[in-house]
C-alpha cells in the first residue's frame, strides 16, 4: 500500500506541474481571441461611427438614440443592434484589461470574469505550450504543490476514515471479554468476610 501511495503521490505532483505549465498558454490564446473578437466588433461598428462623424459631430450615442426614438420599427431595431455592439466593445475591452496583470491575477480574472462561450471556443482550438518564464515556471511548481498536497490530505483522511471504521465494526463484533465478577473463585468463608469487612 505504502508503494502504491508513494508512486501516485509523484504521479499527481508531475501531472499537476505539467497541466499547471500550460496555464499561461492558454490564458495567451484566450487573450488572442478576445482581441480579435473586439477588433471584428470595431470593424462592424466602424461604418456607423462615420455616419456619426458626419451627421452628431461624431457622438456615436447620438446617432444611437436617434436610430431608437424612430417610430420605424426597422429603424429603432438597427439602433438597438449599434447599442449592442457599443455595449460589446466596452465589454471586450474592460476583458482585457482586466488580463493586463501578472499571472496570479490573470487567473483570478478568469475564474471570476471569464465569457464561458469565449473559453469553449478557445479550448476546441486550444494548442498546449510551456511557458517558460519565471512567472510561469514559479506558477506551475506552486499549483502543482498545492493539488499534490490536497491529493495527501485526501488520501491519509479517507484512509485513516477507513481504518477508523474498521476499527469499529471489529469491535462491535468482537467485544472485549468480561472479567469475573470480584468474588467469584473465592470460598464461603472468605465471601462472607469480604462481605463483613464492606459493612
Amino acid at each position: 500500500m505504502g508503494i502504491l501511495r508513494g508512486l501516485l503521490d509523484r504521479l499527481v505532483l508531475l501531472a499537476a506541474v505539467v497541466l499547471a505549465s500550460c496555464v499561461p498558454s492558454f490564458i495567451a490564446q484566450y487573450r488572442q481571441r478576445l482581441g480579435g473578437r473586439l477588433d471584428q466588433v470595431r470593424s462592424d461598428l466602424a461604418p456607423f461611427q462615420t455616419i456619426a462623424d458626419h451627421n452628431f459631430g461624431g457622438n456615436l450615442q447620438k446617432l444611437i438614440d436617434y436610430h431608437l426614438a424612430s417610430q420605424d420599427s426597422t429603424f429603432h431595431q438597427e439602433g438597438v443592434a449599434i447599442q449592442s455592439m457599443v455595449d460589446a466593445v466596452a465589454r471586450l475591452q474592460d476583458a482585457l484589461q482586466g488580463l493586463n496583470a501578472d499571472l496570479i491575477h490573470q487567473c483570478l480574472y478568469l475564474v471570476g470574469n471569464s465569457d464561458y462561450g469565449l473559453m469553449q471556443s478557445t479550448w476546441g482550438v486550444y494548442q498546449p505550450a510551456f511557458t517558460l518564464t519565471l512567472d510561469g515556471i514559479l506558477f506551475a511548481l506552486v499549483l502543482g504543490v498545492i493539488v499534490w498536497l490536497l491529493f495527501l490530505g485526501v488520501w491519509h483522511g479517507t484512509t485513516a476514515a477507513v481504518r477508523g471504521s474498521r476499527r469499529r465494526a471489529y469491535q462491535r463484533e468482537n467485544p472485549p471479554p468480561r472479567g469475573p465478577e470480584p468474588h467469584m473463585g473465592l470460598s464461603g468463608q472468605e465471601r462472607h468476610a469480604r462481605v463483613e469487612r464492606k459493612r
